[in-house]
């Protein structure tokens, strides 16, 4: 690889550029890293072919990457401290609440800067080795982009009087960060024990009373305390219908709102005792109430 102006001019000008260094700037200091990547390439890959004009820089970029990761993770550790001791993480929010504040998140299953945040603020680890692929009717867990989390909680507004269910929680993303950032009660059913476990541990971690993980099947488990659900596609097909079948049992005592997003927002949308808010989209969270026209 030769190293060109290209990566002198970025340097000179990220050195510069002191102001992007502040701790709330979390999302343009990714995007400079990501730059910064995307010239070097891979740290461990063959030695680079440096022009002699420009060698000077390299030395200068590494120390420009580190010390942004450094700031990045004081930021993460600063924002968990905040938790751990029960204070509200007031930059989290800020930076959640931009990211939804000013038109909806893009749709799909991109990543973003606020994956970056929310993956340093829980340090969730990854089970070791893999859970096995799961049986017909369940769907191999992936998390939700942070930006759908976030939208979810906006649009759903929990408070105190909730409960968020999470069917099909993998490692608790959703209501980890739900109970960071609401004051619902946050519960999360995951058949897989490995996810269970870590999950556990994140919320011991970061002492969050009010997110509790469950090893069930859903088809199995307690939903009667659940007055919001939410489904990222955990399965399909007749393990999906039993599940529904249970929650408008559920929705007869009392409201409740379920949350999609993936492929099932499209069957759960066929749903007679079910109306959207708005229209139906996979790629964003849509969020069902009970039909008024259903008797509770």
């Amino acid at each position: 690889m030769i190293l060109s102006q290209d990566l002198r001019n970025l340097v000179d000008q990220l050195e510069a550029e002191s102001a992007r260094l502040t701790p709330s700037q979390l999302r343009e200091r990714i995007e400079i890293l990501d730059r910064l990547d995307a010239l070097f390439g891979d740290r461990n890959a063959p030695v680079f072919q440096i022009e002699p004009e420009h060698a000077a820089a390299l030395p200068r970029a590494e120390a420009l990457r580190a010390q942004l990761e450094a700031l990045n993770v004081d930021l993460y550790r600063s924002i968990r401290t905040e938790i751990q001791c029960g204070t509200e993480p007031e930059l989290l929010l800020q930076l959640a609440q931009e990211s939804v504040a000013s038109q909806t998140p893009a749709g799909g299953l991109s990543f973003d800067y606020l994956d970056e945040l929310l993956s340093g603020v829980l340090a969730l680890e990854e089970p070791d080795p893999p859970p096995a692929h799961p049986p017909d009717g369940m769907v191999f867990y992936q998390p939700t982009p942070a930006r759908h989390i976030f939208r979810l909680l906006n649009l759903t507004v929990l408070t105190q009087a909730d409960v968020l269910v999470d069917l099909g929680s993998g490692l608790g993303h959703v209501p980890l960060l739900a109970a960071i950032c609401t004051g619902a009660r946050c519960v999360g059913i995951e058949r897989e024990e490995a996810y269970v476990s870590l999950a556990r541990r994140c919320a011991q971690q970061l002492n969050l009373d009010r997110a509790s993980f469950l090893q069930q099947d859903a088809r199995q488990a307690d939903l009667s305390r659940g007055t919001a659900f939410y489904l990222y596609t955990p399965f399909t097909g007749a393990i999906l219908f039993d599940v529904l079948s249970k929650l408008q049992h559920e929705s007869k005592s009392h409201p409740i709102r379920i949350c999609t997003f993936g492929p099932c927002t499209e069957a759960i949308a066929k749903e007679p005792w079910l109306e959207s808010d708005g229209q139906p989209d996979p790629d964003h969270i849509t969020i069902f109430s009970t039909r008024r026209s259903v008797s509770a």
